[in-house]
């Protein structure tokens, strides 16, 4: 494995042994997946909780990379769609979803539980992270040190440039506004909105979310500069025709607009 910007990171790997990561399919936890599988080999399974939350293409990035790199991979299920405390969407769903995924890795493994969670993410309001402290789930990156850009950079350094250059992808749950009940249909018509506008304009940033008003789509500022009211229309109607839903705007993305405080999503 690569010098540079993964040495921090393998002396805290070596004190995980054995060790359990949790993939969601995004960067950080993809990365740690590939430097623990390097570093650790045998010593290490990875976990994926398959759900309605997870993008469809981030579940076959984590098969595809399992595959082809010889992970020890087990596919679970965390259960949050049984929880009306995660269905009924309140601002801290985040702790109800990440009791359940660490719960559900902890009736399955004895191994340490590790997270993608980087030094940026400490900066946010997540609830998620209360749920791991609950669970004893350690973050390699955050004892490494590691920022968001090192774990690009480190996922770059690996030959990764797959990883190192995804967006950031908050789980699907997240599009929808607080207070709103989380149904799959609505987060499958979410992801169905979203991938169709990744392969149509090819933006920087999409996000589709679910609001009392209606669905409303946040581009990245260059891509919605390009878009003219004729196309707009042009994909509101194709939204309409295709997915069978109704778009109500297009807007300028913003970081942190998602509805949960302080959440970058």
């Amino acid at each position: 494995m690569p010098d540079g910007p993964l040495d921090p990171l393998r002396p805290v790997l070596d004190g995980c042994r054995p060790a359990a990561v949790a993939v969601s399919g995004g960067v950080d936890s993809m990365t740690l997946a590939h430097v623990a599988h390097a570093v650790l080999g045998d010593d290490v399974a990875m976990f994926h909780a398959a759900s309605p939350a997870v993008p469809a293409d981030a579940a076959s990035r984590i098969q595809e990379h399992a595959d082809r790199f010889g992970w020890r991979l087990r596919i679970v299920d965390a259960g949050e769609f049984t929880d009306e405390r995660y269905l009924t969407n309140p601002s801290n769903r985040c702790f109800f979803c990440k009791s359940d995924l660490y719960g559900t890795l902890a009736a399955h493994t004895d191994a340490q539980l590790l997270s993608g969670t980087n030094t940026d993410d400490l900066g946010d309001w997540r609830p998620g992270l209360r749920a791991a402290d609950d669970h004893a789930v350690r973050h390699p990156f955050v004892e490494a040190g590691m920022s968001k850009q090192d774990v690009r950079d480190a996922a770059a350094t690996l030959g990764l440039h797959d990883l190192a250059e995804l967006p950031s992808a908050p789980c699907l749950s997240s599009r929808v506004e607080t207070g709103i009940r989380i149904l799959p249909s609505s987060l499958r018509a979410i992801d169905a909105v979203e991938s169709m506008l990744r392969e149509t304009l090819r933006p920087a940033t999409v996000r589709c979310r679910m609001r009392e008003a209606g669905l409303v789509v946040e581009l990245d500022r260059d891509t919605l500069a390009r878009l003219d009211p004729a196309h707009r229309a042009e994909l509101v109607a194709r939204i309409r025709d295709d997915l069978g839903l109704s778009v109500s705007a297009f807007t300028a993305y913003e970081r942190g607009s998602a509805f949960l405080r302080g959440a970058r999503g």
